[in-house]
């Protein structure tokens, strides 16, 4: 029976460090994905204001 709980703690505990790891990559991909929209903001923006400027219809 001991040795049956000590399996679970050690798998316990590796299934927490795992959570940890998916948490902080989470996370992480949250952030790259904010920046990442805020990058197509600024380019959406930018491609709007060539389109109606008057020097890109003079090509």
């Amino acid at each position: 029976m001991e040795n049956r709980i000590t399996e679970l703690e050690i798998r316990l505990t590796h299934l927490e460090d795992t959570i940890e790891i998916l948490n902080r990559t989470v996370i992480q991909q949250h952030e790259e994905i904010d920046i990442l929209k805020l990058q197509v903001s600024i380019l959406e923006k930018k491609i709007k204001t060539a389109q109606s400027s008057p020097v890109a219809h003079e090509s």
